[in-house]
Parts: structure tokens; C-alpha cells; sequence
């Protein structure tokens, strides 16, 4: 059991769960305190208006009829996810239910829903006193649809409360597992809700669903992309004693590795050559050959060096 939440600390407790709320005149002071008891609540249950426009049911819920005056809830969960503020304390939505229901919802001590309710509004406990109460805009035909904005937006509010008052999702219901005489509401289970709202109190107040769940940026890229996208890029700097510096000033990295690969293979002809002619060279001192033949041997021994490096780079 626990004392209602302050329509302050309601309002913190909506707005933390990232509820859009809409304070409608003077609700926070709205209610029926001067008809009976408003709390300990144990929970908050979920009802549909029958209704359709969201201003002519804000109206409704509010003001409620002749035979049964407002505040009709608490607050109106239109189909666009706002929610809005009609009234804080006793409010005629509940009406009579089970008991035992009740002692079920204090306990938080039932499986996938509380046993059907045996009585209803008029021979049951008084729920008014023990309730949250949440009209939600539908037709309640079953037909009319529930958008997304306004689903997120009922599991936020009831999160809220549970959150707020350290309860499970079990402390929320829906009006037909409280009265045998209700149907609301329909379109959606009360052990669908319950399970999202469960969802909803293992992460922070400001958690949105899907938002744990991360793109994976190389999604769809292919092997070539990646080659492409790696080594076509224009943007390394190029060699500056390049001849088109001055036009061509950024690489791709593929034309700095082929550049170098040119300048390497030179590089080895030029040491081949030189290694080559320095044999050559000392392979005549001593010989007493004229010049002629002394170069004729060294260009001979490099030509012969120039064809090996050659034929080892194919073969690599």
C-alpha cells in the first residue's frame, strides 16, 4: 500500500518516462475527494472512452455526464501519445470490483493475468479509492486501431506510476479484469501490456525502445567498396617534386603504392647495374686489358644483371 503520488510528483514522474503531457485547466485540484477516500492506491488500471476526436473526449473525461460527474480518470491518453491532465485524486473510473482481484494486485501475486473478477461496479470493493485511472481515446469496438504514439504512451504512464512506487507491472490492470460487468479495454491484452511495461522498468526512465540496439555501419558494404572506398580516395598528399604537383597536389593511395613499387624496381636495376660493373671491374685488374675491353666486360656484366632482376620480379 502506498499514498498517492502529489500531482507534482506525478507530473516529474510522466515527464522523466519522456510522456508529452497536456495540463488541462485546473487539474490538479479536479476530483471527487468530497465523496469518498482517495487512496492507499495499490495500482493503476487501463480503460478505453468509447470516444472518438480528442478534444470532445478531453471534454468528456473531464466534465464526465449528468449520471456520472467528472473527473472520469486521471488522465486521457489521446491517439497521438499525449497525455492529458484532467485530475488528481478520487475520480470516478474504477467503480466496484473483485476483492479478491484487489488482494491479488497488492501482492503482485498472480500469473499472466489476476483470476476473473466474480463482481463489478455494483457489488464490488470500492476501486476509485485504490486506483490510478487511465481512459485511453478508442471506439472500443476492436476495430479501431491503437497507434504506435499512443501504445508507447500508455506503457510510459504505467511505468511512471510502477516506477515511481517500486512496484511491478502486475499493479496495472485493465478494467475487465477489475469488474465482471467490463469489457475495456479491447484491442490490445492486458498481458501484452504487462509484459512491455516489464520491459520498460529494466532500463532508465529516459530509455526509448530500440535504442540499445545499434546500426552496424558496415552493414551492406561489399569487400569492393571497402578496396574502393580505401584506395581510390583522393586526398593523400602526392609526391611535391611530382611534375602535376600543382594540379594533381592529392594521390589516391593505389598511385603512391604503384609509384613506389616503379621506384623500387628502378632502385634494384640501379644496384644490380652498379654491383654488376664493380665485378666486372675488379675482374679485370691485373689482366693487362685495353679499355675497349674493360668496357665491352663491364656492360656485358650489367646487361646480363639489369635481365636477372627483370626475370625475378615476373617470376614474384
Amino acid at each position: 500500500m502506498a499514498g498517492p503520488l502529489s500531482a507534482s510528483a506525478v507530473l516529474k514522474a510522466l515527464r522523466a518516462e519522456g510522456v508529452r503531457v497536456v495540463e488541462v485547466g485546473n487539474w490538479r485540484t479536479h476530483n471527487r475527494n468530497s465523496k469518498g477516500p482517495w487512496g492507499p492506491v495499490n495500482g493503476s488500471i487501463v480503460h478505453h472512452t468509447v470516444t472518438k476526436g480528442t478534444a470532445a473526449t478531453v471534454r468528456m473525461v473531464r466534465d464526465g455526464y449528468a449520471d456520472l460527474p467528472g473527473p472520469l480518470c486521471h488522465g486521457m491518453i489521446a491517439k497521438d501519445g499525449r497525455v492529458h491532465m484532467v485530475g488528481w485524486g478520487r475520480a470516478n473510473h474504477a467503480g466496484g470490483g473483485d476483492p479478491k482481484v484487489l488482494d491479488q494486485v497488492i501482492a503482485e501475486s498472480y500469473g499472466t493475468r489476476p483470476t476473473p473478477p466474480t463482481r463489478g461496479n455494483s457489488n464490488g470493493v470500492d476501486g476509485n479509492a485504490r486506483f490510478y485511472g487511465w481512459e485511453c481515446e478508442n471506439l472500443g469496438d476492436g476495430k479501431d486501431p491503437w497507434p504506435k504514439a499512443q501504445y508507447d504512451a500508455i506503457v510510459r504512464v504505467q511505468a511512471a506510476l510502477c516506477r515511481a512506487h517500486k512496484w511491478s507491472a502486475k499493479s496495472v490492470i485493465g478494467h475487465l479484469e477489475w469488474s465482471n460487468d467490463k469489457v475495456d479495454p479491447r484491442g490490445f491484452t492486458m498481458t501484452k501490456l504487462r509484459a512491455d511495461v516489464s520491459e520498460r522498468l529494466k532500463h532508465p526512465a529516459s530509455w526509448n525502445p530500440g535504442s540499445d540496439q545499434e546500426e552496424d555501419p558496415m552493414a551492406g558494404i561489399t569487400k569492393r567498396d571497402i578496396f574502393d572506398a580505401v584506395w581510390k580516395t583522393d586526398a593523400i598528399g602526392g609526391p611535391a617534386d611530382a611534375a602535376d604537383h600543382s594540379t594533381n597536389p592529392t594521390w589516391q593511395p593505389q598511385s603512391i603504392l604503384k609509384d613506389m613499387q616503379v621506384r623500387i624496381r628502378s632502385m634494384d636495376k640501379r644496384m644490380a647495374a652498379q654491383t654488376a660493373a664493380i665485378t666486372a671491374l675488379a675482374g679485370q685488374v691485373g689482366t693487362g686489358a685495353d679499355t675497349k675491353t674493360v668496357v665491352a666486360a663491364v656492360e656485358a656484366a650489367i646487361q646480363r644483371a639489369v635481365i636477372d632482376v627483370d626475370t625475378d620480379t615476373a617470376d614474384a
